[in-house]
């Protein structure tokens, strides 16, 4: 019986986690399929933690938040068009840099291209047994309490407030009662850097000092998600560099934080 209850459990899902893709998904999939060989494992599904950048064509460069010199096509583009299947179900969320009239007609979510998810402004899927949330866009105080006003084409300051985070979203995310395997944001739950080894955050980061001390580092919004759903993960982005932290709760539970960095070589933006 021990044995027939064992051949029944669910194999485990090998996941791989990406900070910020920046559109370069050939890279991003080229390393998963060398880590594969090398680790001898097969990944089940990706998570991209923001700065995913769908751009389809360049049409789509014009809602880019980012300075010219990087409104680049990049390779998105040949897995919406069929050109390339994605070898991996990807779950994505967004981050500052967007084709943000693109991911806005997915605001609840749903396939970007074949394979690849968006999972919506504030949304929550299941996959292989796992409920996984995620918030998109950043914090901006003052854009916090307005409601999505903007619309296509996009003016110079609406280009960069649609990708802020509003209430609004918070506030649906806040009403998850059933637990969370993982969580998925942007930008940092703000006072996260005290769980982990902030001293060493600043050693690589010392433009950060002054918000770690003053614990404006991050998201005040993500930071209340944290402490209502208590995700056993939160995997995040943005900043650019690999932090890893531990959360005890209140109540027992633990998360596991986990923050990557962008998709350059030599750099820790991607873990499996």
């Amino acid at each position: 019986a021990a044995a027939a209850a064992a051949a029944a459990q669910p194999a485990a899902m090998k996941i791989a986690v990406e900070g910020c893709a920046h559109g370069d998904l050939d890279n991003i999939y080229s390393t998963l399929r060398y880590l594969e060989v090398v680790e001898n494992v097969k990944i089940d599904l990706l998570i991209c933690c923001g700065d995913f950048q769908a751009v389809r064509n360049e049409d789509d460069l014009s809602s880019l938040a980012c300075p010219e010199k990087y409104r680049t096509m990049n390779s998105f583009w040949k897995y919406y068009s069929g050109e390339e299947t994605a070898p991996y179900v990807t779950l994505f969320i967004g981050g500052n840099h967007e084709a943000s009239n693109y991911l806005w007609e997915l605001y609840y979510g749903g396939w970007a291209a074949p394979r690849i998810y968006f999972l919506g402004i504030a949304g929550v899927v299941c996959f292989g047994g796992l409920r996984i949330g995620g918030l998109s866009g950043i914090y901006k105080s003052h854009d916090y309490l307005t409601g999505h006003h903007e619309r296509a084409p996009y003016n110079s300051n609406n280009l960069r407030s649609v990708y802020h985070i509003r209430e609004y979203d918070v506030c649906k995310l806040m009403q998850i009662e059933e637990p969370l395997d993982i969580f998925i944001s942007h930008d940092w739950p703000r006072g996260i850097t005290k769980f982990g080894n902030g001293e060493e955050l600043l050693r690589r980061k010392p433009f950060l000092e002054m918000e770690v001390e003053s614990n404006t580092l991050g998201s005040k919004p993500g930071e209340c998600l944290l402490q209502k759903l208590k995700p056993a993960y939160w995997f995040s982005a943005h900043l650019h560099t690999k932090f890893a932290a531990i959360v005890q709760h209140d109540d027992g539970r633990i998360t596991k934080f986990l923050a990557l960095d962008k998709c350059l070589p030599n750099r820790n933006f991607l873990q499996a």
